[in-house]
């Protein structure tokens, strides 16, 4: 079955819009939908050397598979002018143009889901635009009290309490409440959208050896043992504290369905250091399907065709399964 994937290549002078060049010169089973420069496109491609053939995108169609080569976009104007590596401030609110464009794509079922390419928050910052990234915006242009931040690979699915928060925040934010949504809402999508009808979650504790029993900090003991209780008396098959060092061994994980990480850098770079560039990064609890790469930006790579499209090509593909799975398809 084929779905409308809108697709949002990110920082223009970033990798972002020559990895969907590249992705495309086989063909694709999904119409991408590039809500994007038709120029900065065709100017990548030519850059690459590799043949792009656009097609304006046409809401009231029913969704066509790609021919190699070809790629269905939605235009959106820069406002300057793009050369590859290169940011320019000028450029951050057309980044979010796009992605607002596409956002209302889904939310209005013109598209399926969207898969967004990597944005370099700095820029968007400079630019006197707060935005500390895509999972937050989300959560602010569709109405979403609570979303959760899942990175996964075949092999491991890791999820975060707290997102993009300085280190000294994080203790303070994690509380009864924030861990109630963020277990409900990812027992719920591992069922609804990757059919896993009884996950098992292990709990990663905040502190060193999940606090040693009160003598490194209190808040395994205060919050979020008790929240794991709870959910434990409703059924569902969790476990934790447990100490992040031993965590992510195979003894644990091979069992396991999914990781909560307490905070960012506590869980994604194991999953990352597995799995970097067969990675996607999906929003759970909003009310479309997301998904993203695993990268940034890599400026450095960008113009060059030599950035690989295996985090894109692994997000596309997520997004797919999940909408096959939403509309009762499992062939």
């Amino acid at each position: 079955m084929a779905f409308k994937i809108a697709v949002t290549p990110g920082e223009p002078a970033g990798i972002g819009p020559e990895l969907l060049v590249q992705l495309v010169q086989q063909g694709c089973p999904q119409e991408l939908v590039a809500f994007a420069d038709p120029d900065l496109l065709q100017q990548r491609a030519k850059l690459l050397g590799l043949p792009l053939e656009l097609r304006f995108f046409d809401q009231h169609q029913p969704p066509t598979p790609l021919r190699p080569g070809e790629l269905c976009v939605y235009p959106i104007t820069l406002n300057q002018t793009c050369l590859a590596g290169q940011l320019d401030v000028k450029n951050a609110a057309y980044v979010l143009d796009c992605l607002d464009a596409a956002i209302d794509a889904c939310i209005n079922n013109h598209c399926n889901a969207i898969a967004t390419g990597p944005v370099q928050k700095s820029v968007i910052n400079d630019a006197g635009i707060p935005f500390s990234g895509h999972t937050e915006y989300l959560a602010q242009k569709t109405n979403t009290d609570t979303v959760v931040m899942m990175l996964a690979t075949e092999e491991m699915r890791v999820a975060l309490a707290t997102t993009h928060l300085p280190l000294r925040d994080v203790a303070d934010a994690i509380s009864s409440d924030l861990l109630h949504s963020v277990i409900q809402i990812l027992a719920h999508d591992l069922k609804a959208k990757f059919a896993i009808n009884s996950p098992k979650i292990l709990v990663c504790g905040l502190n060193p050896h999940a606090g040693e029993g009160g003598h490194l900090g209190n808040e395994e003991i205060d919050t979020i043992s008790p929240v794991i209780h709870h959910f434990e008396t409703q059924g569902l098959d969790i476990v934790g504290p447990l100490p992040a060092d031993t965590l992510f061994t195979d003894k644990h994980l091979n069992s396991a369905d999914v990781v909560l990480a307490m905070y960012h850098d506590q869980g994604l770079p194991v999953l990352k250091y597995s799995g970097f560039g067969r990675a996607a990064n999906i929003t759970l609890g909003l009310p479309i399907i997301r998904t993203s790469v695993d990268h940034g930006t890599a400026l450095d790579l960008a113009g060059k065709g030599i950035a690989c499209t295996g985090s894109f090509e692994v997000a596309i593909n997520m997004a797919a399964n999940m909408l096959s799975l939403q509309a009762g398809d499992t062939a």
